[in-house]
């Protein structure tokens, strides 16, 4: 009887640990041409912008498009940003008056004058699966 107490009282336990996670399927469109690779990191409000990404990963771009797939990504507000890194240095390169020379996007493909803020970029992963598709 002991026994079967301490393995309900384990399998409690462990489900009250548990964190629901999702598999988050980015699918990067629009990319003018498969020069390069697509840099992308996945952010939470704290990082965005400011520090290293929760998530990060690189694709192949073929026809047009890549695709980048995270797993178990814990459920939370997020935000993502990317781009064609087209001369392989790992970094986003700029023009002289702070304009990006490498094609760009960001989660919600909000309209931009300027650095993408965090409200145009959020979003919610509070399933199994989110799928989330960002235009260059």
């Amino acid at each position: 009887m002991k026994t079967l107490f301490l393995l309900f009282i384990m399998a409690v336990s462990q489900q009250i640990t548990a964190q629901d996670t999702a598999t988050v399927t980015v699918t990067i469109e629009n990319i003018a041409n498969d020069e390069g690779e697509i840099l992308l990191g996945m952010f939470t409000q704290e990082k965005f912008i400011k520090a290293q990404p929760n998530y990060s990963a690189n694709a192949k771009i073929e026809n047009g498009k890549a695709i980048i797939t995270f797993n178990e990504v814990p459920h939370g507000w997020y935000a993502i940003s990317c781009f064609q890194d087209k001369n392989g240095n790992n970094k986003m390169d700029f023009q002289n008056n702070g304009m990006p020379k490498e094609d760009y996007g960001v989660s919600n493909n909000p309209m931009l004058m300027g650095p993408p803020t965090w409200d145009d970029a959020k979003f919610e992963v509070n399933a199994t699966t989110k799928e989330i598709v960002i235009r260059l």
